[in-house]
């Protein structure tokens, strides 16, 4: 049976660097008012002796604990099936990570679980956090609000009331659609139609509006509305085709709607690109380069804006490299087989 060394103390880390426990508490939680010298020969005796503060009294203390959550409204079933959700948490938790920060993700599967966050959030347990993948009717905004913890966003928040000065980061959805649908106009198509993805969330209407800015009044016939999901761009181009045979491109308002149209497509005997052009939305490599035929799409870097959030979040909201309470990233098109 081994025993186990006793845990060092402040006190002992004290009496090693030959100054009051009071010093060492300030410099071990990050205070001011200590000189260099005595910084240092505290630091030289935490690392003599191996001491570990405690997290819990250091809470206390500083009122931090290094931890933030990340609150994603969409059930898990969606979350795990989408890349778009694994770059933007992998872009995350690298900034976490590098400040010594945990990531606490917290999914909502339904209303139920709103309020059931919102206790979370109130209850002291992170220090911030991040929000994406919003509807406008969500309630999350204002119960989070109502917590009292500081909040970045994922994506263009969709309430009008001009009362909440929200810190967000988004992407350029609106030029990127654009370029997508000049791109198809430029190839000499005509009968452009769009998969939108759900209406409720700004990015799909900022990419529908896009849409609309080159094509003008559309045909109504050319716009289905999908959910950013496989099965969802399988139903919308069976839509489209059933209302308008004689469309010769699409242009879908994600890679993975764009994945589930050009299944149809190619089950409709429609070749791509020559029959019909195909134009996606976020360049997630996984999805768009192994399509068939691999996809032309809009690229957003997802996981910076992952990265910009937690930054923004840890800085308070500021930070010199993104300046401004909206930060939208630019998009570029990347050129691919479909179109």
């Amino acid at each position: 049976m081994t025993e186990t060394a006793p845990r060092p103390t402040l006190e002992a880390v004290a009496a090693r660097a030959g100054v009051s426990r009071a010093t060492v508490s300030r410099v071990v939680n990050g205070g001011d008012g200590v000189r260099e010298p005595l910084v240092e020969r505290v630091r030289r005796a935490v690392e003599e002796l191996g001491y570990v503060p405690n997290q819990a009294a250091r809470s206390l203390v500083t009122r931090r604990h290094d931890a933030v959550a990340v609150v994603i409204a969409e059930p898990e079933t969606r979350v795990f099936a989408d890349p778009f959700f694994a770059l933007q948490l992998r872009g995350i938790s690298k900034e976490l990570t590098a400040q010594d920060n945990q990531l606490v993700l917290l999914l909502t599967e339904g209303r139920d679980d709103h309020a059931r966050v919102a206790r979370y959030l109130a209850g002291g347990h992170v220090d911030g956090a991040l929000v994406f993948s919003l509807h406008l009717d969500d309630p999350l905004p204002g119960l989070i609000q109502g917590a009292g913890v500081p909040t970045v966003f994922g994506g263009r928040p969709g309430w009008s009331d001009g009362t909440r000065d929200v810190v967000y980061v988004d992407s350029d959805n609106r030029g990127g659609a654009r370029a997508a649908v000049r791109h198809l106009v430029a190839l000499g198509r005509r009968r452009i139609a769009h998969i939108t993805g759900p209406l409720d969330q700004t990015s799909a209407a900022d990419r529908l509006q896009g849409f609309l800015d080159v094509m003008g009044e559309a045909d109504p016939r050319l716009v289905a509305e999908s959910d950013f999901t496989p099965g969802g761009g399988e139903r919308a181009m069976r839509e489209l085709l059933d209302r308008s045979p004689g469309l010769d491109a699409v242009f879908a308002a994600n890679d993975l709607s764009a994945a589930g149209a050009l299944r149809v497509l190619r089950a409709h005997g429609r070749r791509v690109p020559e029959d019909v052009a195909v134009v996606g939305f976020d360049d997630m490599l996984p999805v768009a380069e192994q399509s068939d035929p691999p996809l032309t799409t809009v690229r957003q870097d997802i996981e910076e804006m992952g990265r910009i959030m937690a930054r923004l979040l840890l800085h308070g909201g500021h930070d010199p490299a993104t300046p401004g309470p909206g930060t939208v990233l630019p998009t570029t098109l990347v050129r691919r087989a479909s179109a």
